[in-house]
């Protein structure tokens, strides 16, 4: 009850529309994650603490593949709106991922990196680039910003250098995706943590080395960010509005990374204006079914969903990648479509007026009105 009342209560600030709009909203794609099985079971055999059960992310999250995308693309292509207009993933996208072999030839003293066009190659996936091209052309799939890489180069490369032994072992199986002891609980994921100020500038450079490879991969410059685990200071965010973001994601409650583990809070809510004619959007619904005990189930979407509209707000909706992918379990993709079906026919059934929209459609959406 107390959560429900403080999900109701988050929807009340910020702009407002009697349309009822919905917007998925998908994190990671591009990102490496588990490599394969045979790492996720060396590393569990060395001890690593990465089978999570309430976030599955090791055991079922991978690079998408052809069959990925084409089971995806059919269960959003089944759905129409009162205009015609289909389900659209706002796939939040990262333009690299580490390149572990020049890493590792340089004994670890230098950060490189890898595109994702490299990416698939290395993994026998090129093919699936095309149906980014082609999900976005069907307006089924927009990527948009996530950043350079799902990685903190700065906290990962001096754990290297200390020859960490969890990280070093995580390493030689291409993996990065947890949470070292020596971090106090913060995962390598977290891009845009700031352990020590002095790291603002590399960050910055990671916005803006990213964005290019963004415009080279998509042939045009992203407008929406999503930060990396929502971690991120003020002067990134200002830097991602330089670079041509006019849409920035952030939780309603935004802590920002101070540096020597202090932090400043912010309030955020859907509309709100920031530097550079930003305009904020945040998520108000969660559905990710390959973990559905947490408040993250078909039925409890669907409740997000009615209070946002009862609040005259959209539902914009978080669903990461891990829900539709069957590299690592093909049994996970099945049946996370078949429950992304079972939610679109809910919502088309209880809210025939749908319109559903893309982030940046719904941000165009918020500045013009």
């Amino acid at each position: 009850m107390l959560n429900k009342t403080i999900k109701s209560l988050s929807n009340i600030p910020g702009w407002r529309t009697k349309r009822k709009i919905v917007v998925i909203e998908s994190d990671d794609w591009g990102s490496i994650r588990m490599p394969s099985l045979r790492a996720y079971k060396v590393l569990r055999q060395k001890g690593l603490n990465i089978g999570h059960q309430n976030r599955p992310y090791n055991t079922l999250d991978t690079l998408a593949s052809v069959e990925d995308f084409e089971a995806l693309f059919a269960t959003l292509s089944s759905f129409t709106d009162k205009m015609g207009n289909h389900p659209v993933f706002t796939a939040m996208a990262l333009s690299a991922n580490p390149d572990f072999k020049k890493i590792e030839a340089e004994q670890f003293t230098t950060y490189y990196y890898q595109t994702l066009l490299d990416t698939l190659k290395d993994y026998n996936q090129e093919d699936a680039f095309n149906y980014w091209k082609k999900g976005e052309q069907q307006k089924l799939f927009v990527p948009e910003f996530h950043g350079r890489e799902h990685l903190n180069v700065s906290l990962w490369m001096n754990a290297l250098q200390q020859k960490d032994k969890k990280t070093m072992e995580a390493f030689h199986q291409g993996f990065w995706g947890f949470r070292p002891q020596n971090l106090s609980g913060i995962a390598y994921q977290a891009a845009f943590y700031l352990e020590k100020p002095e790291s603002l500038a590399y960050h910055q450079e990671v916005i803006k080395s990213g964005v290019q490879l963004f415009e080279q991969l998509h042939s045009r410059k992203p407008s929406f960010f999503v930060p990396p685990n929502g971690m991120i200071h003020q002067k990134i965010i200002d830097t991602a509005a330089k670079e041509g973001m006019t849409y920035v994601s952030s939780p309603k409650i935004h802590e920002e990374p101070q540096g020597n583990g202090k932090t400043k809070k912010h309030f955020r809510y859907i509309g709100k204006k920031g530097k550079n004619d930003l305009v904020y959007l945040t998520r108000n619904c969660v559905f990710e079914p390959s973990y559905p005990d947490k408040g993250h189930s078909l039925e409890d979407c669907l409740g997000h969903i009615e209070t946002a509209f009862k609040f005259k707000k959209p539902a914009v909706i978080s669903s990461h990648r891990l829900n539709y992918i069957g590299g690592l379990n093909e049994a996970n993709r099945e049946s996370g479509n078949k429950t992304l079906e079972n939610l679109l026919t809910k919502i088309l059934k209880k809210w025939p007026e749908v319109e559903f929209m893309s982030s940046v459609q719904l941000g165009e959406l918020i500045r013009n009105n």
